[in-house]
C-alpha cells in the first residue's frame, strides 16, 4: 500500500512538474512564427541605416570595429566586406532564413542559419545594441534546441500521413502536445530571469519604491514614441503604473510556479504592458521580443481553442502540401545520424545553459560575487537586465547635428532639413531611431576620438547627399536638461570637422 502511495505521489509530482516546465508544442509554433516575424522586422528597421551602421562608409568602419572589438571583427560575417551591396546581400539571406523559420520550412536549419546571421550582424556594430537584441539572440538560440517545427509548420504538414494524427484520450493528446525537458525549462527561465533581475535592481533605487519612476521616464522626451508626448502628466496615474509594474516584476516567478488560468492571466498582463510600450516609448524591438518570450507560457487550453478555429484552414493547407507517402519529418540535407546525435545532446546543452544563465545573472545583480577567472574575461554587471534601473535617468538628452554649406546655408545632418544659422540648445532634436540614440549617447558618455572622427566623416557624406550645396563642415553636440526643474539646456560638443579634411 505504501509503495502504491509513493508511486502515486511521484506520478503527481512528475505531472505537476511537466505542467509547469513543459511547453505546449503549439505554443512553440506560435513562438517560432513570432521569432521569424521579429527577425524580419528587425532587419527592416536596421536596413534603414544599413550604410550608416554596417559599411565602411558609416560610423564604424571595419578598422574601427577591429580596434574596439577585435573578436567581433574576426567572427562577424558582416565584417568580411565593407561594401553596401555585400551587406545588402547578407540582409536578404537573413530575411530568407527568417521567413523559412516563420512558416516552419526546414525549421532547424532555418533557426540555426538565422541565429548565425543574427549574431554576425550584432557583432558588426555592438555600439547600437540594446537589451532587446540580447534577448532576441537568447530566445533564438534556445529555439534551436526545441522542436519548433513540430506543429503548425510546413515541416509538420509534409511529415503527416493522410488521415492526420492518431486519436486518443485527452490526457494522452495533452502529453503528446507538451514538450518537456531541460530545453523547455531553459526557454521558460529566460523571461523570468530578465524580470526578476530587473526587479532586484529596481528595488535598490528610490524612484521605483517612491512611485516616481514612470513619471520620470515619460519626461524623457528623447524616448517619446508616437503617442509619448500625448500622455497627460497625472502623478497618481504614474505612481499606480510604477507600483503596478514593479509588483508584476516581483511576481514573475508565478509564471512557472502557477498553472492554468493564473499563469495565463499573468502572461497576458505582462504582454499587454509590453505592447503598450512601443506606443509611448522609442525603445526598439525589445517590447515585441518580450511578448514573443511570453508565448511559451500560454497553456494548452488556449491552443486547443485556437486549433479548433483554424482547423478548416489547416486542413486545406495540409491538402496542398501534404503527401500520402510522407510519414516522418523530412531530414533535409542533414544526415539522420547527425540529427539523432543533436537530439541526444540538446538536453545536456540546455541543462548546462540553465546553470550558466542563473549563475551569470546572479553575478550581474550582485547576489553572488564574481570569481576572479570570470572577472578577468568579462564583467557580468555590464550585461545585466537593468532597464530604467535602479532609477530612470534624470537628464533629458537631444542632439544637434549641423552641416554648414559653403554658401552659408545650414541643414540638420541627421534629418536633412534647413536649420537656423546659429542653432540654440532649444533647437536640439530627438534621435532619428533607437539605434542612433544608443550610438550617440554611448559616444557622449565615453568620447573616443576615432569613433567621433568616423561619425563626423559619415555626416559629411550624409549631408552632401541631402543638398546640392557643397558642405564645408559638420558639428555634433548633445543638449542636456534636467527632467525636473526649469534649468536651461546645457550643450556638450562631441566634435566638429571640416568636410574637405579627409
Amino acid at each position: 500500500m505504501s509503495d502504491g502511495g509513493d508511486a502515486s505521489t511521484i506520478d503527481r509530482l512528475r505531472a505537476a512538474t511537466a505542467e509547469r516546465l513543459g511547453v505546449d508544442r503549439r505554443a512553440l509554433a506560435a513562438f517560432r512564427f513570432a521569432l521569424g516575424t521579429l527577425l524580419l522586422v528587425d532587419l527592416g528597421l536596421r536596413a534603414r541605416n544599413l550604410t550608416a551602421f554596417y559599411t565602411d562608409a558609416g560610423v564604424l568602419p571595419r578598422s574601427a570595429l577591429a580596434e574596439a572589438y577585435p573578436l567581433a571583427a574576426r567572427v562577424s560575417l558582416h565584417a568580411v566586406s565593407g561594401e553596401e551591396w555585400a551587406l545588402a546581400l547578407l540582409f536578404v539571406l537573413a530575411g530568407v532564413a527568417a521567413a523559412a523559420l516563420a512558416v516552419g520550412y526546414r525549421t532547424r536549419i532555418a533557426a540555426a542559419a538565422s541565429l548565425a546571421l543574427l549574431i554576425s550582424l550584432q557583432a558588426r556594430n555592438p555600439f547600437v545594441l540594446n537589451g532587446g537584441d540580447l534577448l532576441l539572440s537568447h530566445l533564438l538560440g534556445i529555439g534551436v534546441l526545441c522542436p519548433l517545427g513540430a506543429r503548425w509548420s510546413v515541416d509538420a504538414v509534409r511529415a503527416r500521413a493522410v488521415g492526420g494524427r492518431a486519436g486518443g484520450a485527452g490526457a494522452d493528446v495533452a502529453a503528446r502536445d507538451r514538450f518537456f525537458g531541460p530545453a523547455s525549462a531553459l526557454l521558460l527561465a529566460v523571461p523570468i530571469v530578465v524580470y526578476v533581475s530587473n526587479a532586484v535592481v529596481k528595488l535598490r533605487g528610490g524612484a521605483w519604491t517612491s512611485g516616481e519612476a514612470v513619471g520620470r521616464v515619460f519626461r524623457l522626451t528623447y524616448l517619446h514614441g508616437p503617442l509619448g508626448g500625448l500622455v497627460p502628466e497625472v502623478p497618481r496615474l504614474f505612481a499606480a503604473a510604477t507600483y503596478g509594474w514593479l509588483a508584476l516584476l516581483v511576481a514573475a516567478p508565478l509564471l512557472v510556479l502557477a498553472a492554468g488560468r493564473l499563469r495565463a492571466a499573468l502572461a497576458v498582463i505582462f504582454a499587454a504592458g509590453h505592447l503598450a510600450m512601443p506606443l509611448v516609448l522609442q525603445i526598439g524591438v525589445f517590447p515585441l521580443v518580450s511578448v514573443a518570450g511570453l508565448l511559451p507560457f500560454v497553456p494548452l487550453t488556449v491552443w486547443d481553442r485556437a486549433e479548433r478555429r483554424v482547423a478548416p484552414v489547416a486542413a486545406r493547407f495540409g491538402q496542398t502540401l501534404g503527401s500520402p507517402r510522407t510519414t516522418r519529418e523530412p531530414s533535409g540535407w542533414i544526415p539522420d545520424c547527425v540529427v539523432a546525435a543533436g537530439r541526444r545532446l540538446a538536453p545536456s546543452v540546455a541543462a548546462v545553459l540553465i546553470a550558466g544563465l542563473l549563475c551569470w545573472n546572479a553575478m550581474a545583480v550582485g547576489v553572488v560575487s564574481t570569481p576572479e577567472p570570470v572577472a578577468a574575461v568579462s564583467d557580468p554587471t555590464e550585461s545585466g537586465w537593468d532597464m530604467f534601473a535602479p532609477d530612470p535617468p534624470t537628464t533629458d538628452t537631444r542632439v544637434l547635428a549641423t552641416a554648414a554649406a559653403a554658401n552659408g546655408d545650414r541643414i540638420d545632418a541627421l534629418y536633412g532639413d534647413p536649420v537656423a544659422a546659429d542653432r540654440p540648445p532649444s533647437d536640439a532634436r530627438a534621435y532619428p531611431t533607437a539605434r542612433w540614440r544608443k550610438f550617440l549617447t554611448s559616444l557622449a558618455e565615453s568620447p573616443e576620438p576615432t569613433r567621433t572622427g568616423h561619425l563626423l566623416g559619415h555626416l559629411c557624406d550624409r549631408a552632401s547627399g541631402q543638398t546640392d550645396a557643397e558642405i564645408d563642415r559638420v558639428s555634433v553636440s548633445i543638449a542636456s536638461i534636467a527632467v525636473a526643474g526649469d534649468d536651461q539646456p546645457q550643450l556638450r560638443s562631441l566634435g566638429e570637422r571640416r568636410c574637405g579634411d579627409r
